[in-house]
């Protein structure tokens, strides 16, 4: 294979993988922000307390963080057929990348929020704050930059899951090592992939770091 040719894959397999990773990211900071804020609000003295919720909700997340990812990406097949209709391609993919991510995120938000000085929230509250208020402009504004600093991870962490994927043909730059690097052995394939994933990665934490550091200067 020419090494116009790997270019021509590695444009393809980056495009894919830029594809699932901000669609999985997207829904992960949906819907781990979510679940974080709740396992917060519900916990002992929290602004909404309610210890039974907040345990079914602890136990979910703890299940969903204790499945290694290969096999939450096997165990959810049929799930994803349901959703997307099928089991193989980038949209397949972005399913269990989604539900692998939003744990891991979710517990990342409800420690950001746990840093947030009570008496920020007490203030608030003296100040006749609703609950609504509270959480959008003092727990969350006040917990920007970790939360920021944490969905870098998560979409770095997205991204590792997103290579796994290709091994059961979810598309991406994971799949083309898989099928040209591993199966066809073509080395300069596996290079080039290898060397665009870690650029992808570097190129995520330069621009989360530069986020952190103006939210925290603000």
């Amino acid at each position: 294979m020419t090494w116009e040719e790997t270019f021509e894959l590695l444009g393809t397999g980056f495009q894919e993988t830029a594809w699932m990773v901000g669609v999985a990211t997207l829904l992960t900071a949906i819907g781990g922000l979510l679940i974080g804020v709740l396992l917060i609000l519900t916990d002992k003295g929290g602004l909404l307390e309610a210890r039974p919720v907040n345990a079914v909700l602890g136990v979910i997340v703890n299940v969903g963080r204790s499945l290694p990812f290969i096999i939450l990406l096997v165990a959810i097949i049929p799930f994803t057929r349901l959703v997307v209709g099928t089991t193989i391609g980038t949209d397949a993919a972005i399913v269990p990348l989604t539900i692998g991510a939003i744990p891991f995120f979710a517990r990342i938000v409800e420690s950001a929020l746990r840093e947030v000085p009570p008496d920020v929230v007490s203030a608030a509250v003296a100040m006749g704050a609703t609950r609504t208020q509270i959480v959008g402009k003092v727990l969350l504004r006040e917990a920007m930059p970790a939360l920021v600093a944490g969905l870098t991870i998560t979409v770095i962490a997205i991204i590792g899951y997103s290579a796994m994927a290709g091994t059961v043909g979810g598309g991406g730059l994971g799949d083309l090592a898989i099928r040209y690097g591993y199966q066809r052995f073509e080395t300069e394939v596996m290079i080039a992939t290898v060397v665009a994933l870690v650029i992808f990665v570097q190129l995520v934490q330069m621009v989360g770091d530069v986020l952190v550091r103006r939210l925290s200067h603000r």
